[in-house]
């Protein structure tokens, strides 16, 4: 029997230029391929820019995505371009990623290799887009939502209408946590094609060190309590609420890892609390560093307005490091007992403090959370993923494609 052909298309995937983007995603298919009979191809529409000076910050980035790749795990990628205007461009987006990526869809089925379905990552416009390209190919379509696409983008009214209508379509609708398939009934989602497959995490690359070690390692103090953020440096991940807190914790040191347009505002609230000599940034890290990252800290803070199924927190539980959290998204489906952690409930820099003094005032036993997480196992997610691609192509009749 053939290996069943699955073409993934999502926005959210790791090139050279942007080696952490979306990586969860790729680690998902990667398993797949290790676990199951599938033969993948990826697509990942970027958005066309033409210079690469660093000036131009994340867009140069775009311009840097090398055209195709074979990625480590031995995917092969392509990365067509498409026009996307900031702001005004939004409600053209998923047309014009489908258009752009059309070409080399073609090109692969003129070289002998025919998807039997598509894998879509990202509600908007990636599984909006997805709709479109299935109708065109006659092929049936899965589509995954991931976070902000349920909790922000479904809810505005043009992109929140070709969401329902995109998932009306789909053979299947997977969330990566319990709160965003309930979020998606309420919209109107057809209950019945709505599955959960969270997250698992890699515990070959998260796994314990000596803590004294990891710190050296890193060049980090090897004395005194230390905390993590792990994230971009954007506004809803939240990082100035940790920095906050730091004042009620008097001996913790803070490292804040990721890039993003805050840095130096989250530098300058730092001096203004008075804690700028006990917070240290650092870049977006490679996974086996921020492994390293996790076994060093005592604690992952997780400070976030908004999540999906925060990777992080199963990344530091894999490393033997309780979480405090924020309640957002799928934590408290993460978070399930003081013995991992802590969720926090209100959104206050004082109650973030106190969790996370009750947390450091009671040794964590880094094997137990560490088998708390080895309960997300991305093998489990692989053959939950299987199954469903499998129902897919046998309940979705096939379709006559559109002539090119």
């Amino acid at each position: 029997m053939a290996a069943l052909r699955v073409l993934t298309f999502t926005s959210l995937f790791p090139s050279d230029a942007r080696p952490r983007h979306g990586i969860f995603v790729e680690n998902r298919l990667a398993q797949l391929v290790r676990d199951c009979d599938v033969d993948a191809r990826v697509v990942v529409p970027v958005p066309w820019f033409p210079f690469r000076s660093p000036a131009f910050g994340a867009y140069a980035r775009f311009a840097a995505t090398p055209r195709r790749a074979v990625r480590g795990n031995g995917l092969q990628v392509s990365y067509p371009r498409y026009l996307m205007l900031p702001k005004v461009g939004v409600a053209l987006q998923p047309d014009n990623m489908a258009r752009a990526a059309m070409p080399d869809i073609r090109a692969l089925i003129d070289a002998g290799w025919q998807p039997d379905l598509i894998d879509s990552h990202y509600l908007y416009p990636d599984g909006v887009a997805a709709a479109v390209l299935a109708r065109r190919l006659g092929i049936p379509f899965v589509m995954t939502a991931r976070g902000t696409d349920v909790n922000v983008i479904a809810h505005m009214t043009r992109p929140g209408r070709r969401i329902i209508d995109a998932a009306g379509q789909a053979a299947a609708v997977i969330t990566v946590s319990s709160h965003l398939r309930d979020q998606l009934i309420t919209l109107g989602v057809d209950a019945s094609k709505v599955t959960v497959l969270r997250n698992g995490v890699d515990l070959d690359v998260f796994r314990i060190e000596d803590r004294l070690e990891a710190r050296a390692g890193l060049g980090l103090p090897t004395e005194g309590r230390l905390a993590v953020c792990v994230g971009n440096l954007v506004p809803e991940k939240g990082q100035a609420l940790a920095i906050d807190a730091l004042q009620d914790l008097k001996a913790l040191r803070l490292v804040i890892v990721g890039d993003g347009p805050l840095r130096r505002a989250l530098g300058e609230r730092a001096e203004q609390m008075g804690v700028a000599a006990r917070v240290e940034f650092r870049t977006a890290m490679p996974q086996r560093d921020l492994s390293r990252l996790y076994c060093a800290a005592d604690v992952l803070l997780l400070t976030s307005e908004r999540e999906g199924w925060p990777n992080v927190v199963l990344e530091a539980m894999a490393c033997g490091t309780p979480v405090v959290g924020f309640d957002v998204g799928a934590v408290n489906e993460m978070i399930v007992g003081d013995d991992v952690g802590r969720v926090v409930p209100i959104r206050d820099r004082t109650a973030l403090a106190v969790a996370t003094a009750q947390v450091l005032a009671t040794p964590a036993k880094r094997e137990l959370i560490r088998q708390h997480a080895a309960r997300y196992d991305w093998s489990s997610v692989s053959r939950g993923q299987w199954e469903t691609f499998q129902r897919a192509i046998i309940g979705t009749p096939r379709s006559t494609p559109v002539p090119r």
